[in-house]
C-alpha cells in the first residue's frame, strides 16, 4: 500500500525520490482568476450566480442574521457546544501568550526609537466545507485575531442545499468572536473579501484553509490584500523507531489520509518491519472507517515509507520533508527536539496524536505545508497585527550621525538624501 524508498547510510533523501506533488494547476488557477474578475467587475450577482451554480442555492442576502445564529445553537447538542466552548477556551489562553506589546527604546542621547504594534483593521476568515465541515478550523483563525485586538472579523462559509451554514460553524464563529458571518464559498468568496462588492466591505486580510479554487484565488488576490498562507494538502509524518506501536502509527497516518485524497502521509522509521505492521493495521482500520474512499485514495496515491539506516539519517530525511505535522514516536522523542528544525507542528511520544493538536490543546492547527515549514510558521496572533517603527531625534542627536547619513548618500548616489541632512545641520544648500 504505502511506496517504499530505502535510504543507504548517510544516503540523503531528495525531491527526485521523494516524488512529492504539488502546487496549484494552471487549470484551477485559470477558473479562480475569471470567478475574480466575475466578482471585481459585478460584485453580489456575480457571487450570487456562482453561489447558485457551485452550491446549488439561490441567496438574496448574504449575511448571517443574529436569529439564524441562534437558531444554530439550537441544532448543536450540548456535548458539542461543551467541546467548542472548552476548546475555544484552550486556545484562546494559547494564543494570548503570543501577544506583543509596543516598546519604545532611548539608545542614543536625543534618539526615541520603537515599535508599534497595531492590530489589523478588518479580517476574512474562510471557513471550509465541501468533504467536511470544520467549525474548528473557525476557532483556530477567529480566536487569533480577537486575541490581536482586530475589530472586525467577517467569517465565511459555503452554504448547504438549504442556503444555510452548517449549524456547527455558526455556532463556532459566534463563541470565538466573529462579528460578521457570510454565507459565501469558493473563490467568489475569497474576492468579495479582497475587493468588496455592495454587500461586503472589503477585508484587509484573508485567513483560513479551503480547496483548491481557494488556494488559487489567495493566491491571485495576494498584494490587493494580505493572506495567512497558500495551504496545501493536510499531511503528516510519523517519525518512529523499533518502539512505535503499529497501531498507533496506522491509525495517525489515517486521521490525516481521511481529510483529502489528495493528502500526504508519510512514515519514516529504522525498521522495516514496523512498515509491514502499519499495513497490516491500516489493512483493518480501512474496514471500519466511515471515510474509506477518500482515505483510501490518500493512502495508494500519496502515502511514502521510508526506511533509514539510522535514527539520524531518519532525521535528516523528516527535516527535509518539513512536513506540516511531525509526530515522535521513538523511544526518548523529547531528546530529539533540538535536532528538528523543519516542521509545523511536533507532538512528541505516543500519548500526543495530532488530533488533539487538531482540536483541544491550543495551538493553532493552521500550519504551512508541502515543505514551507523550512521558511514559514504555523498562523499566530502576529499575523493580525501589523509593525510600525517609531523614530525621532532632537537636533542634537541628528547632528551626531548627520556625517553619517551624508556619507551613506554619496555612496549610493541620493544626493536629496544627503540634502535632508546637510539642510539641517549646515543650513543652506551649500
Amino acid at each position: 500500500m504505502m511506496r517504499r524508498i530505502v535510504l543507504e547510510q548517510g544516503q540523503r533523501l531528495t525531491e527526485a525520490l521523494l516524488e512529492r506533488s504539488g502546487g496549484i494547476d494552471s487549470g484551477v488557477e485559470d477558473a479562480a482568476r475569471q470567478i475574480i474578475d466575475e466578482v471585481r467587475e459585478r460584485g453580489d450577482a456575480a457571487v450570487r450566480e456562482y453561489t447558485a451554480r457551485f452550491d446549488g442555492v439561490t441567496l438574496n442576502e448574504f449575511r448571517v442574521t443574529p436569529d439564524e445564529v441562534a437558531a444554530a445553537y439550537e441544532q448543536v447538542d450540548a456535548c458539542l457546544l461543551e467541546a467548542l466552548q472548552a476548546c475555544a477556551a484552550r486556545i484562546r489562553e494559547f494564543h494570548e501568550r503570543q501577544v506583543q506589546q509596543s516598546w519604545f527604546t532611548t539608545p542614543r542621547d536625543g534618539v526615541l526609537l520603537g515599535q508599534q504594534v497595531i492590530p489589523i483593521r478588518r479580517v476574512g476568515v474562510y471557513a471550509p466545507g465541501g468533504r467536511a465541515d470544520y467549525p474548528s478550523s473557525v476557532l483556530m483563525n477567529v480566536l487569533p485575531a480577537v486575541v490581536a485586538g482586530v475589530k472586525e472579523i467577517a467569517v465565511t462559509a459555503p452554504p448547504g442545499a438549504s442556503g444555510m451554514i452548517v449549524a456547527s460553524t455558526l455556532v463556532a464563529a459566534d463563541i470565538a468572536g466573529a462579528t460578521e458571518i457570510y454565507k459565501m464559498g469558493g473563490a467568489q468568496a475569497v474576492a468579495a473579501f479582497a475587493y468588496g462588492t455592495e454587500s461586503v466591505v472589503a477585508v484587509d486580510k484573508i485567513t483560513g484553509p479551503g480547496n483548491a479554487y481557494v488556494a488559487a484565488a489567495k493566491k491571485l488576490v495576494q498584494g490587493s490584500v494580505g493572506i495567512d498562507m497558500i495551504a496545501g494538502p493536510s499531511e503528516v509524518l510519523v517519525l518512529a523507531d523499533d518502539s512505535a506501536e503499529a497501531q498507533l502509527v496506522a491509525i495517525d497516518l489515517m486521521a490525516q489520509a481521511e481529510h483529502d485524497p489528495r493528502a500526504a502521509v508519510y512514515l519514516v522509521t529504522t525498521k522495516a518491519a514496523l512498515v509491514d505492521g502499519v499495513e497490516a493495521e491500516l489493512d483493518q482500520l480501512l474496514r471500519q472507517t466511515t471515510r474509506a474512499e477518500i482515505t483510501r485514495a490518500a493512502l495508494s496515491d500519496n502515502s511514502v515509507a521510508l526506511i533509514c539506516a539510522s535514527l539520524e539519517d531518519a532525521l535528516a530525511a523528516s527535516n527535509m520533508i518539513a512536513p506540516e505535522h511531525l509526530e515522535v514516536l521513538v523511544r526518548e522523542p523529547l531528546a530529539l527536539l533540538s535536532r528538528i528544525t523543519n516542521a509545523g507542528a511536533i507532538f512528541f511520544g505516543p500519548w500526543t496524536p495530532e488530533a488533539v493538536g487538531d482540536y483541544s490543546a491550543g495551538p493553532n492547527h493552521t500550519l504551512p505545508t508541502q515543505g514551507t515549514a523550512r521558511f514559514s510558521s504555523p498562523l499566530t496572533v502576529d499575523d493580525f497585527v501589523k509593525k510600525s517603527s517609531i523614530l525621532s531625534y532632537t537636533e542634537a542627536a541628528l547632528r551626531a550621525e548627520a556625517d553619517d547619513v551624508m556619507t551613506l548618500a554619496a555612496a549610493e548616489g541620493l544626493w536629496a538624501h544627503g540634502q535632508a541632512a546637510r539642510l539641517r545641520v549646515k543650513g543652506g544648500a551649500r
